[in-house]
């Protein structure tokens, strides 16, 4: 079990929609290992931008783990998704992705798909933009297989996409998808809005699930609003998960304050729960 915190890359352009730690990585891997944090999960845009060595030398010498590399801000920053009607769009965002890929191989790391998958439109058929959104995951799971790097598909609220809002119709993409390296991530963020039972689907496809996001129902850092996060995390223990919890938070009232929130919350509970 490791206790994570979501930084950008200083490719992402700063900016308070990013829900990570954002500046120089120096900087930012210094001040969580300062925290006790125990890895961070990279948000990045175009990491041929980055000195991969530079990336992993840093990690290693604050002594986080990089737990995940999130794929978010291709669909934020430059709009790219599998599902868009144009094909030069979904091209550009299996390149950007696979490029993706390859900076986690290099760090030991998984991926994730948020809303790069896209969402239905009414320019397209449904079953055509399904089937646009399958043929991408096949694809960059296929890549990812040769690079030994995972892929967690993420399940996202209604208000940011429609397209994989619940845990259930992830497991169905997964299922169509029957790749070894293409798997979920549960975000509770999400299911709190989505599912009736959280507990209940962190139970029935705990098979599935490879990566945790967290943050409180109001999107800030745990503990801050109405979540209990001792019983969801034991819900996670009790299923068996033993990989990476990662905040997923607004970084308010500023990231500072949000990463000493968050650490101040959660390392009691995850200590109590899992030691």
């Amino acid at each position: 079990m490791k206790l994570c915190y979501q930084v950008a890359t200083p490719d992402v352009a700063i900016s308070p929609a990013v829900t990570a730690f954002q500046g120089e990585l120096e900087d930012s891997f210094g001040r969580l290992s300062e925290l006790g944090y125990d890895g961070v999960e990279l948000m990045t845009l175009n990491p041929s931008e980055l000195d991969w060595e530079l990336v992993k030398t840093l990690a290693d010498k604050n002594n986080l783990d990089v737990a995940l590399v999130c794929t978010g801000e291709i669909f934020g920053q430059l709009k790219l998704s599998f599902m868009d009607k144009d094909e030069s769009v979904r091209t550009e965002a299996r390149k950007r992705v696979k490029g993706i890929i390859d900076f986690a191989a290099a760090l030991g790391a998984y991926i994730n798909i948020g809303r790069v998958r896209g969402q239905f439109c009414d320019a397209l058929p449904k079953e055509g933009s399904y089937a646009y959104a399958i043929d991408a995951f096949k694809d960059i799971s296929d890549y990812a297989g040769k690079k030994d790097v995972k892929i967690a598909l993420e399940n996202v609220t209604l208000m940011q996409t429609n397209f994989i809002n619940t845990i259930e119709e992830a497991v169905k993409v997964v299922n169509d998808v029957d790749n070894e390296y293409f798997k979920i991530m549960m975000d509770v963020f999400h299911m709190h809005i989505e599912e009736k039972d959280m507990f209940k689907e962190i139970e029935k496809y705990a098979d599935y699930n490879i990566h945790v996001h967290l943050a409180d129902n109001n999107r800030r850092y745990p503990g801050h609003c109405g979540l209990d996060f001792e019983k969801i995390i034991s819900a996670f223990k009790d299923v068996g998960f033993d990989g990476a919890f990662c905040t997923e938070i607004f970084q308010i009232p500023d990231q500072d304050a949000a990463a000493q929130g968050a650490i101040k919350h959660l390392r009691p509970i995850l200590n109590k729960i899992y030691e």
